[in-house]
């Protein structure tokens, strides 16, 4: 069967229909399925296909949990579900079955989801394009020449061309706001240590990545971030409990917020005048909603910023190394793609410098923090900034095989200008999609908010989503 206007409903209202018996979990599946074959060879959003194996799940029935019965895709990241392959986007690890669950498959499958396969991820998640020497391009609905974002650049995709309502994202330095501004969807960063990283490790990129999803609706993240929130077993620590739910704020008044504008990336990188005008058009929308609106600006300093890159060079070839490791062989430059060897051959930060990194995290949370609470500047509720310095760029130009690594570099230094420093400081941040430039391509906007405050960003979003929806827009790939 064909379940009607399946694309513009999102998860929270497919789970009330099978509660309801309007339609069952194993016909959700079917439809999501169908519409994946239907979209994939184009997108190549999804690798790993479990249908059989979902199937199975579903005709045995699902728990009873807040998504029952809602489809859903894993990012091919370090989300290891028990006895299904998972290659992290390289080489080295095609071959990887897992013998046990990551805390937050854990925790999905207790939500309900009908879980049925891996969206695409590039190698080890560090590049802010889905491309990758193992698994090919993943392509943006809107644009099949274009990104869609990395490195959750797959679930993006998959939830642009309505094959999912939300899907599994994670975000080290914008992996979750760049393919949901790339693709025109709703992408929250939460809070550092609001969802867990167990049990195999305390923490990702000494606390810069977090793991929660993109989608098309606001309440569908608050709903799944109510489901997935809160440390598990042995974590080193956890951000503080909310207030109350967060699928409870989507619609609670914001109240008059203070909203700072800041449109100079972080990285001092060139900005494009679509990404300036996509902010003037969300700053204007907010005004309208009657916030408070003014320029504003944030320094964070190159001696802070530039350690950063120290702690990501070391986990990812300790990440390489075990998996060698587990082979019984020697690393080499084969196992991964070109510049992710460049990055983890050589020297590496010595001890000192990986310390002196860290310390540089915390700087970053210490500088941003002091932005909120107004010891240089009165205090603001939220940072509104562009999510990238650039619309989502021609494939190849952010891929780890480019010739050349100069460029290559620059362009991911577009990508994550306004992104990074929040994954330093464990802010939550939102990608909000308010804005398409002349071209047809989706351009989001950034909300941040003080640590632990995603609930200014659900209220906030929810109030965006009603005064200007979104969903409604369909890419020119899409499974309808």
């Amino acid at each position: 069967m064909t379940i009607q206007g399946y694309s513009d409903l999102d998860g929270v209202e497919l789970a009330r229909m099978v509660a309801d018996r309007e339609v069952s979990a194993i016909e959700l599946l079917d439809e999501a399925i169908e519409r994946a074959e239907r979209v994939n060879p184009t997108l190549n959003a999804i690798v790993y296909p479990w249908y059989d194996h979902a199937r199975e799940n579903a005709l045995r029935g699902l728990p009873d949990g807040p998504m029952h019965g809602v489809p859903f895709l894993l990012k091919d990241l370090y989300t290891y579900y028990a006895g299904q392959m998972i290659s992290n986007g390289s080489k080295i690890f095609a071959d990887y079955v897992p013998d046990h669950d990551h805390e937050m498959v854990v925790r999905y499958k207790a939500a309900g989801l009908s879980i049925f396969g891996r969206s695409t991820s590039p190698e080890l998640g560090i590049t802010s394009t889905t491309e990758s020497q193992l698994h090919g391009k993943t392509r943006n609905p809107w644009n099949t020449e274009h990104t869609a974002g990395g490195s959750s650049g797959g679930a993006a995709a998959a939830v642009a061309a309505g094959v999912i309502p939300v899907g599994n994202a994670s975000d080290g330095g914008g992996s979750i706001r760049i393919p949901a501004s790339c693709c025109g969807l709703f992408g929250l960063k939460p809070t550092r240590a609001r969802t867990p990283s167990g049990p195999d490790v305390g923490e990702g990129w000494a606390g810069m990545s977090t793991i929660h999803a993109v989608s098309r609706s606001v309440r569908d993240s608050a709903v799944l971030l109510d489901a997935t929130a809160g440390p598990d077993v042995g974590a080193p620590y956890f951000a503080p409990p909310p207030e109350r739910s967060w699928a409870e704020e989507v619609g609670r008044d914001p109240g008059k917020l203070r909203i700072g504008v800041v449109i100079q990336p972080f990285n001092d990188c060139e900005i494009d005048p679509d990404c300036i005008r996509a902010v003037e058009h969300a700053a204007e929308l907010c005004r309208s909603l009657g916030h408070e609106v003014e320029d504003a600006s944030l320094v964070i300093p190159e001696e802070v910023r530039s350690p950063l890159f120290d702690v990501i060079r070391p986990s990812t070839r300790l990440a390489v190394e075990l998996r060698a490791q587990e082979l019984g062989r020697e690393l080499n430059p084969e196992d991964v793609e070109p510049l992710t060897w460049r990055m983890i051959s050589g020297e590496l930060p010595t001890s000192v410098a990986y310390i002196a990194a860290t310390r540089a995290v915390h700087a970053t949370g210490r500088i941003v923090a002091r932005w909120f609470v107004g010891s240089d500047n009165g205090g603001y509720d939220v940072m509104l900034t562009p999510t990238m310095a650039t619309p989502p760029l021609e494939l190849g130009r952010l891929s780890l095989d480019r010739d050349d690594m100069y460029a290559q570099g620059q362009d991911v230094q577009r990508t994550v200008g306004f992104t990074s420093v929040f994954n330093a400081s464990g802010n939550p941040a939102a990608s909000v999609p308010l804005y398409w430039s002349e071209a047809g391509l989706p351009i989001g906007t950034q909300f941040v908010a003080p640590y632990a405050d995603e609930a200014t960003l659900i209220r906030l979003g929810a109030q965006l989503e009603a005064a200007q929806p979104w969903a409604d827009r369909k890419p020119h790939v899409h499974s309808d």
